[in-house]
């Protein structure tokens, strides 16, 4: 039996669940092991030269090899295992969906500061900057049901951590940002139902995500009081 990968983790990561989500799509076994970030193990910083996850660990007969940030790790799966193709055979349209994935890291940069910031006007920035990133999408978006048609790949595996933020946000209150992309809406909805998506975090992570919030008195929920 071929050793299993190991994959490092924490319950909240966005990067974590692209992750998952392509190491479940492929259908690779693996380990997952949860750390807690605001306290991390010796033997994690060992293996981490960011100090950040994901973090897969490969076996190999020389031993086990560390691969991080989580990109390279989907990418590697990708290249690596067999199981249903996560980018495009084309180079150029391969290139577009990793700019694509890019664009999604991003996103997520504005969304770490529209839920930690208690400042109104920071808010209102994020939100709005947000809502533009959404337009770009929405225009880049076709038929569906996935961001490049019937393939689910590897854009949608970067997307659909960042709706999963949007479940909890709108059940404080609505952030309209969605409003005016009624694509990028069904491709919300097509990637929350999908088997790969739903399994990637824990039954917590709603509770998890909300308690985040209350912990950096995020002015999320006072605006929504």
């Amino acid at each position: 039996m071929a050793p299993v990968l190991k994959l490092i983790s924490h319950k909240l990561c966005p990067y974590v669940q692209r992750a998952v989500i392509a190491l479940t799509e492929k259908g690779i076994e693996f380990e997952r092991i949860d750390i807690d970030l605001a306290d991390k193990p010796d033997w994690f910083m060992k293996l981490s030269p960011l100090g950040k996850v994901p973090v897969l660990v490969v076996p190999t007969a020389q031993g086990e090899v560390a691969l991080f940030e989580s990109n390279v790790i989907c990418e590697y799966i990708e290249d690596t295992r067999t199981g249903a193709r996560l980018h495009p055979e084309d180079a150029l349209a391969r290139a577009q969906h990793r700019a694509w994935m890019e664009f999604g890291s991003v996103i997520l940069g504005d969304l770490w500061g529209l839920e930690t910031t208690q400042d109104a006007a920071v808010f209102a920035a994020k939100r709005e900057a947000l809502a533009a990133k959404f337009a770009r999408v929405e225009a880049a978006l076709g038929e569906g049901p996935h961001f490049a048609g019937a393939q689910f790949s590897l854009v949608d595996a970067v997307f659909a951590p960042i709706f999963r933020y949007f479940d909890v946000f709108d059940a404080v209150g609505d952030l309209g940002i969605f409003a005016g992309t009624p694509k990028v809406r069904t491709w919300r909805d097509q990637l929350a139902r999908r088997p790969s998506v739903r399994t990637a975090v824990s039954a917590d992570y709603p509770d998890l995500l909300r308690a985040f919030l209350v912990r950096h008195d995020a002015y999320m929920l006072k605006r929504a009081a």
